[in-house]
């Protein structure tokens, strides 16, 4: 199957592309698109790959599925677009960065920024239907990111896998750990940060720490 993929992740997934599993996702997410609104924009379902080339992924950032109010979902987990007001886990990863790295508040929830520093931002599903979140769950989207992070684990060496909440940390469980750095914990989610699990992680200068001690340049989060 084509499918219009950034070139090196065409290469490294090519495989994936010709199985049943993915046939029939593409098959029920065209399906989606034709007969009701989703998000992201069909031209941004593979945005986060088209930002962050395979040899350029430094950092791995993991999500679930996008927003699906209307406007804010582009294809990057975590992110909206300019002007759209930002959800309250974006809130609290803008905090933390602030703590962490005396950082000042960005003025825009639009991660694009990062992505094209070598942040592969990966929603485990890559797309929904709106209002309804997970109505894409379950269809193919899990088995292909899985296909993704497990690439990056066994072709790379010295990435950053950034692990918040249950959800991430059982879809990242079986990265490489003797070869890559894995950082976990709680979600930045208003229910978690509140509960002392998110913040206080230092998160951010850990992975800048660990690229630069593997000369590597760090992110400007």
């Amino acid at each position: 199957m084509n499918v219009n993929i950034e070139q090196s992740w065409k290469k490294i997934l090519e495989g994936e592309f010709e199985k049943p599993y993915f046939e029939e996702l593409i098959t029920f997410v065209k399906k989606e698109y034709a007969t009701g609104r989703c998000f992201p924009p069909g031209k941004q379902i593979f945005n986060a790959f088209e930002h962050c080339p395979f040899d350029k992924v430094e950092v791995v950032i993991l999500g679930q599925d996008p927003y699906h109010g209307y406007g804010q979902a582009h294809g990057l987990c975590f992110s909206v677009n300019d002007g759209v007001p930002m959800p309250p886990s974006l809130i609290n990863i803008f905090r933390e960065i602030q703590n962490d790295m005396g950082q000042p508040f960005p003025p825009t929830g639009n991660l694009t920024r990062w992505a094209d520093q070598g942040v592969l931002l990966l929603n485990a599903v890559l797309t929904v239907r709106e209002g309804q979140a997970e109505s894409h769950k379950g269809k193919g989207w899990e088995k292909f990111t899985d296909a993704v992070i497990q690439k990056i684990s066994e072709e790379k060496e010295n990435v950053v896998f950034m692990l918040w909440g249950g959800y991430a940390k059982k879809k990242g469980a079986k990265t490489d750990r003797t070869k890559h750095l894995i950082l976990e914990s709680g979600h930045p989610s208003p229910l978690s940060a509140n509960q002392g699990l998110w913040f206080g992680n230092g998160h951010f200068s850990k992975a800048n720490k660990y690229l630069h001690e593997h000369g590597r340049a760090e992110i400007t989060w």
